[in-house]
């Protein structure tokens, strides 16, 4: 009898442990400030191309879904630390974010750029219009020469913990001066009010900023990729979430083939995106 009652018990326990592992609910961590790809609307609600496909990535998956707010900075810890079971952040694919957690397959590219304001000396600077630091040519280093001359001893401002201050740090365009802001907006109001010179982040991010406020806030030099602008955007998800992450990139994979992602960047970028 105190064996069946064990065995029993060990069924039951089985059994629940089954079914909240296929309960299928999960959290995404978001910023909620970093328009076009997450931010709030007037009531307060995230909006943005990453919270309208967290939404059908999570109907593709069979996942109940809830999003939940996020401080960049904290934003790695806070998944490692179980607050949230995956990043849809605008966060790009590096190698030295992936030393602590996995990522998807990537679903949108990030091209990053120089913004200032209009009447700056360093808008409309003569470089190529894009380059790609994973292996630079004679070519994309004669544009760097340039920026590094442009904007030498010039104070740049950036989100703190991202790939835009991890190059303004490498050197790869000289000596300037980095200031860190907690969020995207209070790097805007900076530019704006003539606090810094100039400012790096998402292109996009500039755009949209321009377009929504008015402000003439323009875009100078080359957009950058990969090296520490990494390899897209993809969805950061804890290394022992193997299936999660599964699920993710089939998810993905199908919402690339029906169109689902560039649909929604060209929507809220005004270009495909998409990757």
């Amino acid at each position: 009898m105190i064996k069946l009652k064990k065995f029993g018990l060990g069924l039951l326990i089985s059994l629940f442990l089954s079914f909240t592992a296929n309960a299928g609910s999960i959290k995404i961590g978001t910023e909620g400030a970093y328009p076009p790809w997450n931010s709030k609307d007037a009531s307060g609600a995230l909006i943005g191309f990453e919270v309208e496909l967290a939404e059908e990535l999570c109907k593709i998956m069979g996942h109940d879904c809830t999003i939940v707010e996020q401080d960049w900075d904290g934003m790695i810890p806070a998944l490692v630390g179980r607050k949230f079971d995956a990043i849809m952040a605008g966060m790009s694919i590096t190698a030295e974010r992936k030393k602590t957690i996995n990522f998807s397959d990537g679903y949108a590219d990030e091209v990053a750029s120089l913004a200032v304001m209009k009447g700056s000396k360093n808008e409309g600077l003569k470089t190529m219009s894009a380059i790609n630091l994973s292996e630079i040519s004679a070519d994309e280093q004669a544009t760097l020469d340039v920026l590094t001359k442009a904007f030498k001893g010039k104070t740049i401002g950036v989100q703190t913990a991202t790939i835009h201050q991890n190059f303004l740090e490498s050197g790869l365009m000289g000596k300037v001066t980095v200031r860190t802001y907690k969020t995207q907006d209070e790097v805007n109001l900076d530019l704006e009010a003539g606090r810094i010179d100039a400012a790096l982040a998402a292109a996009v991010a500039f755009t949209d900023y321009a377009e929504k406020s008015g402000k003439a806030v323009v875009l100078t030099g080359p957009t950058f990729a990969g090296g520490d602008f990494g390899n897209g955007v993809g969805v950061g998800i804890r290394k022992s979430d193997q299936k999660l992450l599964n699920d993710f990139n089939r998810a993905i994979d199908k919402a690339r083939d029906e169109g689902i992602i560039s649909k929604l960047a060209i929507k809220w970028f005004g270009f495909d995106a998409s990757m």
